[in-house]
């Protein structure tokens, strides 16, 4: 018997501070099918530590600007929306805290797994889409610290060869990968502040060698950096595939959650208005044929109401065509497996997108329910 490959999905985390937008919501579906459908093939690890990314200073100021601007606050009752505001506040003071103002945080970070009430109030409100959603949750609000110290990290690029270290001469620190004609990056500041890139090797880079194969999700605009990430743990032995992920357009421009102008589109406001017309099962694999499928990989279309509910519409009829089917368990592995290419791992928008094929045959419910609800 074929041992199952053994895969890690590592998507980008989304910082815990404003609302779900359609751009985060069309990367989190995707995750998620992505992670259920390999599940049926391989062995499936989904690693979202929100733990490892707090340390960064988008999270740190964040809180530090709360404890000076707000003060002590009661969080517990705010929406999403309205830390959202706060967080667009924060961002257009165009102010970079000192590192002395930071510290403070990022050690209870890193000793207690502390986190602000502001952000646990988001991460709760989360974990509620989730579960409306039906999307498999990895450990929101759990305490999930990387599996190497900001030292250490740097310790083994070092012996990898691909550390510039200005340290001992108060300068930063760089992913150097020159050699590869990837370009010099730096990953932490003269005043030890690790940024997104540095967090990230601290938690991958003891995980990767338990892999055959690593996939990294992100937005398309993080792309330098991940083609930098995927180079070094490639170096470990796994089999590293990069999925970028367009965002989506609102009203044809693409923006991001820290100028606010939600439009009534965060993922509270879609499900509050899908709900009101469609039952859950429908709202769930409609946000799928709709956020994967009918967007695509790309950024090319623009968020649209009509469309969104017209995906409810065809959901609706998937499922009332699945459960006239017999159930099939035995060939969901079968059916699953005829979209991949030359890697482990589902992919999501050829298998979605194979939903709305009008010459196939609706699949039984049993293999809609184990992936898409």
């Amino acid at each position: 018997m074929t041992a199952r490959r053994r895969v890690l999905l590592a998507p980008v985390t989304i910082t815990p501070s404003k609302p779900l937008t359609p751009s985060h919501l069309k990367g989190l579906l995707w995750t998620d099918v992505m992670y259920r459908a390999t599940a049926h093939l391989a062995e499936v690890s989904y690693r979202y530590s929100h733990t490892t990314y707090d340390p960064t200073e988008q999270t740190l100021g964040f809180w530090e600007y709360l404890d000076r601007a707000v003060g002590r606050a009661d969080y517990s009752g705010l929406t999403e929306e309205e830390i959202g505001e706060l967080y667009v506040a924060y961002r257009a003071e165009r102010r970079h805290p000192p590192a002395t103002a930071l510290r403070p945080y990022a050690e209870a970070v890193e000793r207690y797994g502390w986190r602000h009430p502001a952000g646990e109030r988001v991460l709760e409100i989360w974990t509620s889409h989730y579960a409306r959603l039906g999307l498999h949750d990895p450990g929101l609000t759990k305490h999930q610290p990387p599996g190497l110290s900001l030292t250490e990290m740097l310790d083994r690029i070092g012996e990898l060869g691909i550390c510039l270290d200005h340290r001992p001469a108060g300068g930063p620190v760089y992913l150097d990968l020159t050699r590869h004609g990837l370009p010099l990056r730096q990953i932490v500041t003269p005043d030890g502040q690790p940024n997104y890139l540095a967090c990230a090797l601290r938690e991958l880079l003891p995980l990767a060698t338990r892999f055959d194969e690593v996939v990294l999700l992100y937005d398309k605009e993080l792309d330098p950096d991940y083609q930098l990430l995927a180079r070094v743990l490639g170096r470990l032995g796994p089999q590293v595939r990069r999925t970028p992920i367009g965002r989506v357009p609102i009203d044809g421009r693409i923006t991001s959650a820290r100028h606010g102008n939600w439009h009534e589109t965060t993922a509270g406001a879609l499900l509050r208005a899908c709900s009101q017309e469609h039952d859950a099962a429908a709202v769930r694999l409609g946000m799928r044929l709709y956020f994967i499928a009918t967007l695509g990989p790309g950024q090319q279309q623009s968020f649209r109401r009509d469309l969104l509910h017209q995906s409810m519409t065809r959901a609706e009829r998937l499922l009332s065509a699945a459960r006239a089917r017999e159930p099939d368990t035995a060939g969901t592995p079968s059916a699953l497996a005829r979209h991949r290419r030359d890697h482990v791992y589902v992919d999501p928008y050829r298998l979605t997108s194979s939903l709305l094929g009008k010459r196939r045959p609706t699949p039984p419910l049993d293999l809609i329910s184990s992936v898409f609800l």
